[in-house]
């Protein structure tokens, strides 16, 4: 994990402000793009199939984690939120510039939960 301030050093004997939060989450964000790192340089340093499809699997997921971060963090700042999509814009634009398209994403199809049968949706009133 990466070095630096842990808002958790500690017994903490309070909860952390709205601020800490931020930042704790931020430092989180960081602790993910660093195992991304690792996980990626182990991937890359072996011949083993198996490890790589494993570790290139949990690599993957520390990505979606950082997608959950970003994500809380835009709701715990709504300005910092607006800071990246002025971001997000300014790259498009310069793409744009470039006639270089950006990949759309494609979201993962939905699972639709009624489709699947639960102990409770079984229960007959």
């Amino acid at each position: 994990m990466p070095n630096f301030a842990n808002p958790f050093q500690g017994n903490v004997d309070r909860k952390m402000t709205k601020e800490e939060l931020i930042q704790a989450v931020r430092l989180d964000i960081a602790g993910e793009l660093e195992a991304i790192y690792l996980y990626e340089s182990h991937v890359l340093a072996t011949d083993n199939a198996a490890a790589k499809k494993v570790i290139a699997d949990i690599r993957d997921e520390e990505k979606a984690h950082i997608g959950e971060l970003m994500s809380l963090l835009k709701i715990l700042d709504p300005e910092e939120a607006k800071h990246f999509a002025d971001g997000e814009t300014e790259v498009a634009e310069m793409m744009e510039e470039l006639n270089i398209q950006i990949p759309e994403v494609k979201e993962k199809p939905s699972q639709d939960k009624s489709a699947h049968k639960t102990v409770g949706s079984l229960i007959k009133d």
